[in-house]
């Protein structure tokens, strides 16, 4: 076993045994997120992927993070959508979205603000990353993010703040500024998760 997945499968067992106090939060693009770390400029988490999970009405899948992310699939599959923004040009029927900043609140709350860019978006192909393998993006980087198939997954994720860069989200050419908010879930439910996140990465390991 390789130390990053040592040092993880230590912080999950603590959260699972109660010996570490942690809550799962439920971000608005509908998976759950584990914050294992929080230390400017640094922070690392898991994200849990469940094929039953919706994002909140009006979230836009398609963002760019203020920071590098390298993301390492635990077990599952994820696809990661590459989006291509550029400025609308003469005869391609004008742009297709607004970009919004994202300004994210100690409190849980994101305020997504309009700005005056407005843009045209194109999809590339899907890249799906699987057990083990590791995938990674530049801050400023558009994309989508999804659960590949029926099968759950976790992505263990490590970021690094990229100072002057700003969270953005891809909206309607039309859209107005609003709120959105990340849920810390229970203690019961973020303790439930963590063990199927446990079983399912021993079961992984046993299967190798």
């Amino acid at each position: 076993m390789d130390h990053e997945l040592e040092r993880t499968l230590v912080a999950l067992e603590e959260i699972a045994s109660g010996e570490r106090k942690l809550r799962a939060v439920r971000h608005p693009l509908g998976f759950l997120c584990l914050p294992l770390l929080r230390e400017d400029p640094r922070g690392i988490c898991v994200h849990l992927f469940e094929a039953g999970d919706r994002a909140e009405p009006g979230a836009s899948p398609l963002h760019a993070h203020s920071w590098e992310l390298r993301s390492r699939v635990l077990y599952g599959r994820v696809a990661n959508l590459p989006v291509r923004v550029h400025a609308p040009g003469d005869g391609e029927g004008g742009a297709t979205h607004r970009v919004f900043e994202v300004h994210s609140g100690s409190d849980g709350v994101d305020e997504i603000r309009p700005t005056p860019l407005l843009v045209r978006s194109e999809l590339g192909p899907a890249r799906v990353t699987s057990r083990g393998e590791t995938y990674a993006l530049a801050a400023g980087e558009f994309h989508a993010t999804a659960l590949e198939g029926p099968e759950p997954a976790a992505t263990l994720v490590h970021g690094l703040s990229v100072p002057g860069q700003v969270d953005l989200s891809l909206g309607p050419v039309d859209g107005r500024a609003r709120r959105t908010t990340r849920r810390l879930c229970d203690t019961e439910l973020t303790v439930r998760s963590v063990h199927a996140v446990l079983r399912r990465i021993h079961a992984e390991q046993r299967a190798a």
